[in-house]
């Protein structure tokens, strides 16, 4: 009876340290399972995150796009009325809203540019820059360089002409940044 009591023993503590081993080998395993999932899970969010940010940024400047276009609408009717001094006080209002206005466009587009991705940070700048034609065309307006008040209205005209031809290239750039930035988010470039 002896010999049996010390095998029987032999063979629970035998059996006892396999399960034990195998409890620690499992643990460690699904340790590291669950380490590995929660790093997926934290990139997966991280992208989202990213996704939404850029999302964000890039209807920011859509929707600023949109206000300068609106403004320069504006102007350019301003800009077709007679010389007058509602007409003056006019155009340096709209000049003002003009720097504000291009004050927050270029805060999208620098937005844009944090969050990338590149092409759609380049198409941001070609957007922003844009608008430089317009603002060229109505500060020489505004500073009198149209020669319309010494009756030279061809001048005047030219400035029209140039204001008026800038808004192809604007919206076009527009254009532009929308398609790089759907094929940003669509392809989750750099998330």
């Amino acid at each position: 009876m002896g010999d049996s009591t010390v095998w029987t023993v032999a063979i629970a503590a035998l059996t006892g340290g396999t399960a034990v081993l195998a409890s620690w080998v499992t643990s460690r395993g699904s340790t590291q399972a669950a380490r590995i999932q929660a790093e997926i899970v934290a990139r997966s969010q991280r992208a989202e995150r990213l996704r939404e940010s850029r999302r964000t940024a890039y209807l920011d400047l859509i929707e600023q796009t949109h206000r300068m276009g609106e403004l320069y609408w504006e102007i350019s009717a301003s800009l077709r009325l007679p010389e007058s001094a509602d007409r003056t006080a006019a155009l340096h209002e709209l000049y003002d809203r003009e720097i504000a206005e291009y004050a927050r466009m270029r805060r999208c587009a620098r937005v844009v540019e944090l969050e990338g991705p590149a092409a759609a940070a380049a198409a941001a700048l070609a957007l922003q820059k844009a608008t430089g034609p317009f603002f060229s065309a109505f500060k020489a307006e505004l500073d009198g360089n149209s020669g319309a008040r010494n009756g030279d209205t061809d001048n005047q005209r030219d400035n029209h002409e140039e204001f008026n031809a800038a808004y192809n290239p604007f919206w076009k750039a527009l254009e532009d940044f929308v398609d790089a930035a759907r094929d940003a988010h669509q392809n989750g470039e750099g998330a």
